[in-house]
Parts: structure tokens; sequence; C-alpha cells
């Protein structure tokens, strides 16, 4: 597509951001501020009662505001509280009254992942209306805590942030009380005189599903710390310097079945390792936050899948170090869902990735491979000045990687993965107390790959950068948003043609002229951005629009996400927001979305629409339903490099349902069901969710599904010929079935047993087998020939499928496409935070794999198959103790 349509459809948004004519800022809720006192020397017992003296240096304060489910009501009950400070730490009391104290929700669970009553304090200490810092703690003393960063609290809270902090709570006839210290230590603020700090107090009362709040926002406000009370009387203040050491040892034990003659699997591993986590304030405004030799044997594996696509899957990260933090280094390209939405600069789960390369070996060599790549040690210096600046800097160093080889008595190594460094840079200046922002940001990956003339595949080095910038005007209800970002990838020929085949982008595409397929090449270079227009706040009504585009030759892949390069595409949304209650409903929103692409020749290979609907009614009860309609497409994935597939419309539609939340019993249905005009593709998918809580310490998760897929046009394999390439294709019976199970059992709110578990089972079965002739073709069954009698047989020597062609005379063969999957993957985890930042584990993982390609489904079969496969067993012990100097 042309330069001159991306500027056409960026000038829309544009117009229709101006549009809307800016007004003077209209705040209807009285801005409310609360004065504290400094107290010396003597500092209240964190005990949760509230009784010392010292708490009668201040009154209380209340005024609290329903937020929902009616909001600007007077609350069922009272909520009062108090803030003192002392040259180190931050005291906030609160007074939780209750006429119904019997019925206060005590549920304990570990950090983060707690119901029931419960009180949050953000603190805008940086006073940027942008950053806040969320300290909260439910009735029965379970901490939550969090980090707002964009100012929005539709964009969610970062949970992953973990200070070291001390509350305490209390439970007596009047209510429930809670009592916390926060360091000045764990939040940022710069140097001054005389503070005025953003302040925000919320209370959530369980049995009413009643949420209010000290500094009243509309539900439909366009931001939430922007839009904060004020904290004032902070005088003196001297920011403390931040030292935090965490050294570790982890050991290890793996179990798994033993070989005969392989000196690699003998039945057991054993390691004892070691490593260091720290956290030092390198100035008021800046933390470094660093790990060497890093372990995250604690952390939950991935969930199973069978992938039948042309693309990669992605995997939310869970690795403590780079989940911590992880939003200021978030440069997603465009916001929403879809396949264009997990596009990213940096997917932190890049940086110790599996090894891509495996050992070219002879049948009777044993290999023994590394299953991740090992990070010698990574840190991030992250902060935001005085000014606004917000300053990200982080590196990343991977070692080399080996694997063992065994033949014929001998024992050899050979390379797996280059050493790599990753480098991440992200800055981004505040204006207009953050209505307006600048940054950009810059990745760079820089690989040994010279090294061992085998890993030639892998890019010598990697470059991506982008610029954002953001303008909101009229108290932030309408904002108008640019990014624009670049790429540049360099090696060998044989890294750079694996590049442009990959299924990013197929330049070898035959129908495809628009981008030079170039065997020679050592560079490639692209570019992508979004242009929106949104308004966010004020009324019942919310819209955006906008377009998105990345050019043939972005990639992003070695550092960042990228699902598919040559697209171009420009989307629409409106949402209606009913808030407040009416008829059966407590608030009920409605969404209506409508999207077109091209790709970079300006041939429209896809458009859609879509309305869905979300409520939850005046029983508590919530549900949601959608459909979804996708015009005619042209897939350049289809044929994995081979001509673009003219793929009939479809249609989509879902619903869910789910029971009163507050339950100690709740439940949630839901379904889906996808198909195409032509009928030659349909899949259904059914699940459910039950949750049980018996006591307040124990709760237990099941999450049954079941999915049915069903393609006339499922590719196969693609094969060679004297006339060129034969994309064959089958249709496809695809049954699977999954059951995620978990179970918490919290004995304190420091000590918890965790399990995850999950079994899948999938089975796919083809016939019809064809090959595609006519791939563009208007005429459905002119797009393939199925392979006539005689022209198709088992070769049971060679241990695949033989075609030969009648009419053409060629001749050619593909494996059995048939499949059963079966996997159990577990982890059983004991957390004990013996003391603030200081925890010991103990593991235990199970994983089980099994397949078979017999390709038929049977479930009783299949799960004796799935426990029937030898465990491979690991245990692990480990313990860090946190240092704060």
């Amino acid at each position: 597509m042309d330069r001159k349509k991306i500027v056409y459809l960026a000038l829309i948004c544009l117009m229709s951001a101006l549009s809307a004519a800016p007004s003077a800022a209209s705040q209807s809720d009285v801005k409310k501020v609360y004065t504290t006192s400094h107290i010396n020397p003597r500092a209240p017992a964190i005990d949760g009662r509230l009784d010392d003296s010292v708490w009668e240096k201040v009154g209380w304060e209340g005024g609290f505001i329903q937020f929902r489910p009616v909001e600007r009501a007077d609350p069922a009950e009272k909520t009062e509280f108090k803030i003192l400070y002392d040259d180190a730490n931050l005291y906030v009391g609160v007074r939780c009254w209750d006429s119904k104290a019997a019925g206060i929700e005590r549920r304990v669970a570990r950090r983060d992942n707690f119901e029931g009553d419960f009180v949050e304090v953000t603190l805008d200490s940086l006073a940027d209306k942008l950053t806040g810092f969320a300290f909260a703690v439910n009735a029965a003393g379970v901490k939550g805590d969090s980090l707002y960063r964009d100012g929005a609290m539709s964009n969610g809270s970062d949970e992953s942030w973990d200070p070291i902090w001390d509350v305490a709570t209390s439970v007596d006839a009047e209510g429930w009380t809670a009592e916390m210290k926060i360091p000045f230590s764990q939040i940022r603020f710069g140097r001054k005189d005389e503070h005025a700090w953003g302040l925000q107090v919320m209370r959530r009362l369980f049995r009413n599903d009643e949420v209010s709040l000290w500094q009243f926002i509309p539900r439909n406000s366009p931001g939430w710390v922007a839009f904060f009370g004020e904290l004032n009387g902070l005088r003196g203040l001297n920011p403390p310097r931040q030292i935090e050491l965490m050294p570790y040892t982890v050991a290890r034990q793996q179990l798994f079945r033993g070989e005969p003659d392989n000196p690699f699997a003998t039945g057991s591993r054993r390691a004892l390792l070691g490593g260091l986590d720290g956290k030092l304030g390198v100035t008021s405004d800046l933390t470094l936050t660093f790990t060497l030799n890093p372990d995250f044997g604690q952390v939950e594996a991935d969930p199973s899948e069978v992938n039948l696509t042309a693309f990669e899957t992605y995997f939310s990260e869970k690795r403590p170090f780079f989940v911590e933090g992880r939003s200021l280094f978030h440069f997603q390209l465009t916001g929403g869902d879809g396949d264009f939405s997990m596009d990213n600069l940096f997917y932190s789960r890049r940086v110790g990735r599996t090894p891509q390369y495996y050992p070219d070996v002879a049948d009777d060599t044993f290999v023994d491979q590394p299953g991740a790549t090992s990070i010698l040690g990574a840190f991030k210096l992250t902060g935001k000045t005085r000014s606004g600046l917000s300053i990200g800097i982080m590196e990343s160093v991977t070692t080399m990687e080996k694997a063992s080889l065994f033949a014929g008595g001998l024992e050899t190594e050979q390379e797996v993965e280059p050493w790599t460094s990753y480098f991440g840079l992200r800055l981004q200046q505040d204006f207009r107390q953050g209505a307006t922002t600048l940054g950009g940001m810059l990745t760079a990956v820089n690989r040994d790959a010279r090294r061992a003339e085998h890993l030639g595949f892998l890019h010598d080095s990697a470059y991506a950068g982008g610029l954002d910038f953001s303008h909101s005007w009229r108290d932030r209800k309408y904002t108008l948003t640019l990014r624009l970002t670049f790429s540049r990838v360099a090696g060998s020929p044989e890294a750079l043609l694996r590049t442009q085949e990959s299924s990013v982008r197929y330049f070898q595409r035959p129908d495809a002229s628009h981008f030079d397929y170039d065997p020679d090449r050592t560079s490639l270079s692209g570019h992508g951005g979004t242009v929106s227009f949104n308004k966010s706040g004020g009324g019942i009504l919310r819209y955006s629009a906008g377009v998105t585009w990345r050019s043939p030759g972005f990639e992003l892949n070695d550092m960042g996400f990228l699902r598919q390069a040559d697209k171009i595409l420009q989307y629409a949304w409106a949402g209606l927001n009913f808030t407040k209650p009416f008829a059966i409903f407590r608030n009920v929103n409605i969404n209506f979305n409508q999207w077109r692409g091209w790709d970079f020749s300006g041939a429209n290979i896809f458009a859609g629409g879509n309305i869905n609907g979300w409520g939850q009614f005046k029983n508590y009860w919530s549900g949601g339903l959608g459909i979804n309609r996708n015009g005619e497409q042209m897939s350049a994935s289809s044929l994995r490099g081979g001509p673009s597939l003219r793929l009939p419309g479809a249609w989509n539609v879902w619903s869910e349902i789910e029971s009163d939340s507050r339950k100690m019993v709740r439940l949630s249905v839901w379904g889906s069901g996808n198909k195409r005009d032509s009928g030659e593709m349909r899949s259904a998918s059914i699940g459910a969710g039950m949750t049980i809580q018996p006591s307040r310490a124990f709760q237990l998760s099941l999450s049954p599904g079941y999915n049915y897929y069903k393609n006339e046009l499922q590719y196969i394999a693609t094969c060679e010929t004297a006339a060129g390439n034969r994309y064959v294709f089958g249709a496809i019976d695809q049954k699977t079935v999954r059951l995620t199970m978990r179970l918490s059992y919290s004995m304190t709110p420091d000590l918890s047993i965790q399990f995850y578990g999950m079994p899948f089972i999938s089975a796919g079965k083809y016939d019809r087998f064809k090959h595609i002739t006519d791939s563009r073709s208007r005429d459905w069954g002119s797009r393939y020939s199925l392979f006539g009698p005689g022209e198709l047989a088992w070769d049971e020597a060679g241990g695949c499928y033989a075609a030969a062609e009648e009419a053409s005379g060629l001749a050619y063969g593909f494996s059995r496409p048939d499949f059963n999957f079966v996997q159990f993957r577990s982890n059983l985890v004991i957390r004990w935070e013996y003391i603030p930042g200081s925890t010991l584990y103990l593991v235990w993982s199970q994983g089980r794999t099994g397949f078979e390609d017999r390709g038929d489904f049977s479930f009783g079969r299949d799960v004796d198959n799935l426990f029937n496969v030898h465990p491979d067993n690991v245990f692990l012990i480990k313990f860090s103790y946190c240092f704060q100097l």
C-alpha cells in the first residue's frame, strides 16, 4: 500500500481529534485536602488496634462517597482514616465501621491474591498525576500492593511491584481497623521543603460488592491518579537511599526415566546453585534492580497447547525479575485486542529462551540439550526525575549454551546458542502534569553468532526503536496518540533468508511483488506505527478510531514480539458505558467495533465488525455475549510461503455467564462457535469454571474445557516437485479436552501452599487429502484438487504417504499428520515469607508428555496413556534473605 493511503488514514484520525475543540477544565467534584502531622520520637506500634496515644495528634477524616454500585450515594457503612509521618515512614490508620461486624469477610490468601473486605491507600508521591503507589490490606491482614504508571484505572495496575512495608489489622464489635507503616524508601519523591502528594483512600464492603472513595472520581472519568485528593503537611523529608541485597541458594533434584546406554539419562540429576538479587537507590529518583545467576524454579509452567497455525504463541511473563516494573518497558504498538495487540518492542520471554539450534546428529547419537539459555546477569535502572522524565535502562546477558553429544563411546559438545546481549532504553517526558507525554524507546540485541558456522542462521544484531506522543485535553476526556517505530536486523545471508521466509512476512510468495525477496541480503529494515484518537470519559459514550501499520521489512522478534508484517489496519470503536443501576442491571457495557485491512500493495485483505455487551445484574450475577462478522479475506500465511489463499467470510458468536462472585461457591459457563460461509470450517468451544471456598483460608478452582475444530483446508506440507511446490492440505477433525486445577491454602498471610495442575488431551485425524490448484479462485471447489483413487498410498517402509498425480505425473511424499498429544504439567509451591522480603520456597514440579500418530480421539484411552507416561519430577528448595542496609 502506498504512503498516500497511510497519510490519508492518519489525517482522518487527526481531523476527528481536532473536531473535539478544547474547552476549559471542568472538574465537577471539589478536590479534598488532608493535612498530616509529624511525630517524633515515638511511632505507633503496628498491631492494627490504633490505640497508641500518638494517633490523637490528628483527627479522623471521613466523607467517603460510593464509587459503585450507585455513584455519589452514601456508603452503607462509614469509613475514616488518619495519617502521620516521621523521618523514615508514613503511618496510615483506617477505621472501617460496620454495623454487621459478624459479616466482615476475612479471607486469608497469598499476597496480591486476596478477596473480601479491604482498604487501599494510593499515593502520588511524585505529584505527576500519573504514578500511583498503592498499598492495600484486607480484613484478614493479607497485603496487596501495586503501581499505577499511566494514571488510568481502566488500564489496571502493575501488581508485580512488591515493596517492603508493614501492616496489621484488627476486628472488633464496631468493625475493623488497619494500621500501615510505609517506609519512604519504598516510594519515590524529590527533594522539597514541603510536599503536596496525591492521595486516594478506597474501601470495599464485600457483602454488598460496594466500593467507596475518599476523593470521589466518576467511573466514566478519563483518568484515575490525575483526580486524586491531596496530602499536605509533609515537611523536611529527605528521600532515603534504598539498599536491599537478597542472596539466595537453590538445591535441586530431578528424577526422570533412565535410558540404557544413554549417559545423560541416568534417571536423576542434582544441582546446588546460588545467586544474588538486589535493589540500590542510586539517587532519590533512580533505582537499580539487578540479578546475578537468577533461578526461576518456583515459576508456574506455561499452559499446554497444540499450535496448528503458522504463528508463534504469545506466552505471558511469570519470572519475578522481568515481571516487576515491566509496565515502564511496555511499548505496545497498538492497544485493544486481536492479532495486532501483542506487538511490542520488548517481549521479555526472549531473554533466557530455549536454545534455537538442535544438533543434527545420527540416530545412534545421544544428545543432552539445555532446556533454556542461562542468564548470567541482568539489571534495570528505573525512576522518574523531578522534572517529569521517566527513565528505564535494562541490560541482560545470556551465556553461550552447549549441548553434550555422546556417540561411539566419545562425548563432545556443540554450541546451540551464542553469547547474547539484550539492551533496552525507555525515556518519557511528562508535560502539563501528565496530560501530554513525549517519549521514546530503543532496543538492541547483539550476538556472537559467527563464532560457530552452524549458528549463522541467527542475526548478528537487531535494533528497534520508537517514538510515542500522547496529548489529552478537556479534563483528559480526549486523547490523540501517535507511535512511530523502526527496526533493522543484520547478519549472514542465511540469517536474512530465514527472516524473509519466516511466517511474519513470507517474502517468497510467488504472487507478491511489492517487496524484494533477495537471498543475498545481509540486512533488513522496516517501520510501523499507530495514529489514534479516542474519547475516554464524560458521559456514557466512549469511542476511538485509528490506523496502525507494519511494513513488509519490519522485524521485532529478536527482543520484541511481532505476529505479522505487511499489514495496515483501520479500526473504529464506540462503547456505551451505563454505570448507574437500572431495570435488572447494576451496570452494562455495549461495544461496537469495525475494522478493515490492507497489505502494502494496497490490496484489501480483510474486513469485519463486532457487537458485544457485558453486564452485571442486581442479583450480582453477570454475563455477556457477542457476535463477530469477518468478511472474505486473502490469507498470506495459509500456504506457508505459497500464494495467498482466498478464505470465505465467517460468523463467530460467544457468550458467558458468571454467578455471584461473593459466594463461597462460584460458577461460570462460557461457549463460542465459529463457522465460515462455505461451511468448510467450523469450530466450537465450551467451558466451565467452579471455585469452592469452604473456609477463609482454603480455595479450590476447577476449569474444564472442550474444543471441537473441523476444517476442510488444514495445511499439512509443502512438497518440492519438478513442476514447483505442491501445497498439501487435508480435512482435519480435532478434539481437545483440558482441565485447569488450582488449590490454595493460606495458613497465614505469609505462609501458603499452592497447587497448579493441567491435564491436556488433543487428537487430530486427517482425511480427504488434496493439493492446492488455484488458491485465489472465487469458486471454492476450484481452489484444490482431491487425490483420486490410486493417487495416494501409505508407504509403510518409508513411513510416509506417497502421492502420484495421474494428470501431471508428479510424485512426492509427506508424513502422516495425525496426532494424539497428551500432556500434564503441575506445580506445588510452599511459600513462607518468614520476614518481610525474605522467603523460603519448597517446590515440586511434574511434567508428562506423550505423542502418538493414531489421530482418533478416545477420552478414556488418552487419559490412561497420559498417566502411563513416565513423569519428570523436579524438587527444589530455594532460600533467600533480604539485607536492608
